[in-house]
């Protein structure tokens, strides 16, 4: 009986810490649109810890899409993907915080902006600018 109790505490005290670790990372998801006849567009925002933020862009496979980030954290950084992929054909904490080359295939593309762990796990807080353009 002793033990039954031991068990039910444990799995008690798991989900007390599980579920707020997993509400802390739940992504947000914005899409990106010009305005009529714009062909670039600058969102402003900002992160804390685990969390993202990825911003949808359609595009057609060979257009150009140019993306800068301007951040108050050196951690901060970005990766694009096409959407429903893990695979980032951009990273940005290898390749840094501006990204211009051609759209690998035509749909959406998701930008994640995230942070680096060292900063994550201490719950930091990163402003961000965020520029995106797509032209022919």
């Amino acid at each position: 009986m002793k033990g039954y109790f031991l068990r039910i505490g444990a799995v008690l005290a798991f989900s007390a810490v599980a579920v707020p670790l997993i509400a802390e990372a739940a992504p947000r998801t914005e899409r990106v649109t010009f305005a009529k006849g714009a062909s670039s567009k600058t969102v402003k925002g900002s992160i804390k810890g685990y969390d993202y933020v990825d911003y949808v862009i359609n595009a057609r496979g060979g257009q150009q899409m140019a993306v800068k980030l301007t951040t108050n954290r050196g951690s901060n950084y970005f990766n694009i993907m096409p959407k429903g992929s893990e695979t980032a054909y951009f990273i940005g904490s290898r390749d840094g915080n501006d990204f211009n080359g051609p759209v690998p295939a035509s749909g959406d593309q998701v930008i994640r902006v995230y942070l680096m762990r060292n900063d994550a796990r201490r719950g930091v807080t990163a402003n961000y600018t965020l520029r995106i353009s797509v032209v022919d």
